[in-house]
């Protein structure tokens, strides 16, 4: 895990919070860009800024979120970083590829997603986010056979050494 400056941003800016998502947070300063505004709600899950996560979801897409289970899920977790991949914004639209990561249970996590924001009254909004699903990584070496030697350079059979 990452060691973090307490004062730093969890958002993985390199500013300090109080200069980047805490004034977000307040309420008194609005997102910039649609990656500002990603970028304040990963913080608020691991600030804890949770009215912030309802406020900052578009008016329209606010019938299926449910703040309890939000709670329970980001105060059950622990936030270890957040990686901008990808971001785009055309006029009042934007697209954010980013990947959160976060423990819970003890097992690391990777919350990979595009993210759909807009912007009304000048205002941002996170709307909805699709996952990107994992790449399937293929063995691209040769299929080593029962009884071919073992690939480890043991000089043993595979099936007695590494294929067991």
């Amino acid at each position: 895990m990452k060691k973090m400056n307490m004062n730093q941003c969890p958002c993985d800016s390199g500013q300090a919070y109080d200069a980047c998502c805490g004034p977000l947070h307040a309420g008194t300063k609005s997102a910039d860009s649609a990656v500002a505004l990603m970028r304040s709600r990963y913080s608020a899950y691991s600030k804890g800024a949770f009215d912030y996560l309802s406020e900052s979801l578009h008016p329209d897409h606010r019938d299926d979120y449910d703040p309890a289970a939000t709670r329970r899920w980001a105060e059950n977790s622990d936030w270890i970083g957040l990686k901008v991949v990808e971001a785009e914004e055309q006029g009042d639209e934007g697209k954010v590829e980013f990947i959160a990561t976060y423990r819970e249970k003890g097992v690391i996590h990777s919350h990979h997603e595009v993210g759909n924001f807009l912007r009304r009254d000048g205002r941002w909004y996170y709307v909805d986010g699709r996952l990107v699903p994992p790449v399937t990584q293929r063995n691209a070496a040769p299929k080593v056979g029962r009884n071919d030697p073992c690939p480890c350079g043991s000089g043993k059979k595979y099936k007695k050494c590494c294929g067991r």
